[in-house]
C-alpha cells in the first residue's frame, strides 16, 4: 500500500502542539476525481476550528484538515476529463489538504496562472470561494457601492479588498493597529480603521456609510456593523470569532430595509462547489491573471511546521495568507 505523509491530530483533537506529521494511506482517484501532487497547503481559521473539535469534515471527506492546495495533477478518476496528469492546479477541497497528496473532485480544481507560484495559488481558493459567495453573490456587491472589510489584514480580508476593488467598488477596512492598517492601505484599501482606536461604525457613516458589510467577527461587532448600513444594505455574516450571540434591535432593520444573511462553504454539495468554481474562473480568474486579485503570502512552513503555523495564525500576526510545503 502507498503511503505518504500528513498531518495529524494527536488524541483527535487538541492545541496546535497536538499537530504532528505522520505516514497515512495515500488516497486514490475515484470516478470524476483527480489526484493532486501537493507543492502548497492555505492554512485557515476554520483548520483550526477542526484541530480543537469544533469543525468535522462532511461524511465522506478526508479528516485530515485542510481546505485548499496548489500543485500538479498525478492521477485521473474515470470521468475527469478536462485535466491531464502534469497540469498545475488549485483546488478547494472538503478535507485532506495538510498532506503529500489530495484527492479533490475535478471540478473543484482551477488552473494555476502562468507565472504564478504553487505557493501563492495555494492561498486562493478558500478565501476567493469564501469573498465570492458572500460579498458578490449573497452581498450584491456592485461597482460605485461601497464595501466594509473586517479583519481587513486576514486571507479572507485582502482578498476581499482586492476584489472588491477589481469590481469597482469603494472600500473600507478595519485591522486592529496601525502596521495592518498601513498594509490593507497599501493593497487596495480606500480608507483603513484601526479598531483599537476608533470607533469603526462612525468613521463609515462619517464617510458615507457601507453598502455591504463583509464580517468575521461578529460578537461586539454587529451592532456596530447595523449603525453602518445604508439603507437597503447588506451584511454578509461568514465567522463569529467575537462570538455568536447578539443583541438585536430590529427598528433600524425596518427603517433602512437591511438585509442580513450568512453561510458556511465546507458542507455545500458539490454541485453547487462546481456552480462556484465556474463563476470564479469567469469572473474572478482574469483578475488573478492581471494581478488585480494577489493576496501576499505572509510567511511559509514546512508540512510537518503545521502546529508552528496554527499558533502563528492564532496570534492574529499575520498579514495575507500563511502556507504549508511539503
Amino acid at each position: 500500500m502507498a503511503t505518504m505523509r500528513a498531518i495529524k491530530v494527536r488524541g483527535g483533537t487538541g492545541a496546535a502542539s497536538a499537530l504532528f506529521e505522520d505516514q497515512v494511506a495515500m488516497p486514490a482517484a475515484g470516478p470524476g476525481e483527480i489526484l493532486i501532487k501537493v507543492a502548497a497547503s492555505g492554512v485557515n481559521r476554520p483548520d483550526i476550528s477542526q484541530r480543537e473539535g469544533n469543525y468535522p469534515p462532511p461524511p465522506g471527506a478526508s479528516t485530515i484538515i485542510g481546505l485548499e492546495v496548489a500543485g500538479e495533477v498525478a492521477a485521473l478518476g474515470e470521468g475527469a476529463q478536462r485535466w491531464s496528469i502534469g497540469d498545475r492546479v488549485t483546488a478547494l477541497l472538503p478535507g485532506g489538504g495538510y498532506a503529500e497528496y489530495a484527492v479533490v473532485d475535478s471540478r473543484h480544481a482551477l488552473p494555476v496562472p502562468d507565472g504564478m507560484s504553487c505557493e501563492q495559488a495555494a492561498g486562493l481558493p478558500e478565501t476567493v470561494f469564501t469573498v465570492w459567495t458572500n460579498l458578490f453573490e449573497r452581498g450584491r456587491l456592485a461597482a460605485g457601492e461601497t464595501a466594509l472589510i473586517h479583519g481587513g489584514n486576514s486571507g479572507i480580508g485582502v482578498t476581499a479588498i482586492q476584489m472588491a476593488k477589481a469590481a469597482g467598488a469603494r472600500v473600507i477596512a478595519t485591522c486592529r493597529g496601525k502596521a495592518k492598517t498601513a498594509k490593507a492601505l497599501e493593497v487596495g484599501a480606500d480608507i483603513a480603521i484601526d479598531v483599537l482606536e476608533e470607533d469603526f461604525a462612525a468613521v463609515v457613516t462619517e464617510a458615507g456609510g457601507a453598502d455591504v458589510v463583509l464580517d468575521i467577527a461578529g460578537g461586539s461587532y454587529f451592532e456596530g456593523n447595523i449603525a453602518a448600513l445604508k439603507p437597503d444594505g447588506r451584511l454578509a455574516q461568514i465567522a463569529l470569532l467575537d462570538g455568536g450571540k447578539v443583541s438585536l434591535d430590529l427598528t433600524p432593520l425596518l427603517f433602512k430595509r437591511l438585509t442580513i444573511t450568512g453561510s458556511t462553504l465546507r458542507a455545500r454539495p458539490a454541485d453547487e462547489k462546481a456552480r462556484l468554481a465556474r463563476a470564479i474562473e469567469e469572473h474572478v480568474w482574469p483578475w488573478v491573471r492581471t494581478g488585480q486579485v494577489s493576496p501576499p503570502i505572509d510567511r511559509t512552513f514546512l508540512l510537518a511546521q503545521a502546529g508552528d503555523a496554527h499558533e502563528y495564525l492564532e496570534s492574529g500576526s499575520q498579514f495575507g495568507k500563511i502556507v504549508l510545503v511539503p
